[in-house]
């Protein structure tokens, strides 16, 4: 099979555990671009820090961010696709986690929210090196566009409201973890998957010239629609059952190692 698109994600999968891209990964996706493959992201982070990531590599293509709630180009930040939540359906879930007193974080044009300065939303800052603004009062928020909304706690709590919250919204709304304290609430289409459909119809190339690369529950549907669905080493259990193919983990340089065998052909 000749592949012509590559969608990677980011956070456990293309950066390794010390956070970066190494040399090894970034020589074998030069490699690839310079075959004449579509290379791009596909993350659940915000455009803002997926760009960062982006630059980093190289890329000039445009990127799958918040799920596949956003594909917008790199070069002149023109929106290609794009699916925010739907209102209703954001004020029921604005009104749980009040009740519950959980950890909301919301996200409209591309900046990051909180209702206040805690532990949570500074680590969240950290890791996907974006800064944050505080807003006590998220009514204020709340029916302006949103890509994606975001509950923090521990995965046992999260667990506990996951089959509430399937309960409540799961007709309105595409949830998933893409870690084990990060609950994610998006459109219907804003997933992995349908972005990845997108971005092959916008390149001109069929399902089965693409490679899919992930290692969390939220790489679920674009593992299932990729030609090759692949699974780092290091990813939960569930993926791997699904994948075509188990890959090197992200310490490993597991993308590379896809790259060389799948795309390069040389192992």
């Amino acid at each position: 099979m000749s592949y012509k698109l590559i969608a990677i994600d980011i956070d456990d999968t293309l950066l390794n555990d010390d956070i970066i891209v190494t040399e090894a990964t970034k020589k074998a996706l030069k490699r690839a671009i310079d075959a004449g493959v579509t290379v791009t992201l596909a993350t659940g982070r915000m455009y803002a820090s997926a760009q960062k990531i982006a630059n980093q590599i190289e890329l000039n293509v445009p990127i799958i961010t918040y799920q596949g709630a956003l594909v917008k180009t790199l070069l002149d930040g023109k929106v290609l696709y794009e699916r925010s939540v739907p209102a209703d359906a954001a004020r029921k879930l604005l009104a749980y986690t009040k009740e519950h007193n959980l950890h909301l974080q919301l996200y409209v044009d591309d900046v990051l929210y909180g209702t206040e300065d805690n532990a949570k939303i500074q680590a969240y800052s950290k890791l996907v090196n974006i800064p944050y603004v505080v807003e006590p009062n998220f009514e204020l928020l709340i029916d302006k566009p949103n890509h994606k909304m975001l509950i923090i706690d521990e995965p046992e709590v999260l667990d506990e409201h996951i089959v509430v919250l399937q309960e409540l919204l799961g007709d309105q709304l595409h949830i998933t973890k893409s870690k084990a304290h990060y609950l994610e609430f998006m459109h219907k289409e804003g997933t992995k998957g349908h972005a990845l459909q997108f971005m092959a119809e916008h390149i001109g190339c069929t399902m089965e010239q693409t490679i899919g690369i992930g290692d969390a529950w939220n790489d679920r549907e674009m593992i299932q629609v990729a030609g090759l669905g692949v699974a780092m080493g290091n990813a939960v259990p569930q993926l791997k059952e699904l994948a075509d193919y188990i890959t090197l983990s992200n310490n490993e340089d597991g993308v590379a190692h896809v790259i060389e065998k799948f795309v390069l052909q040389e192992n």
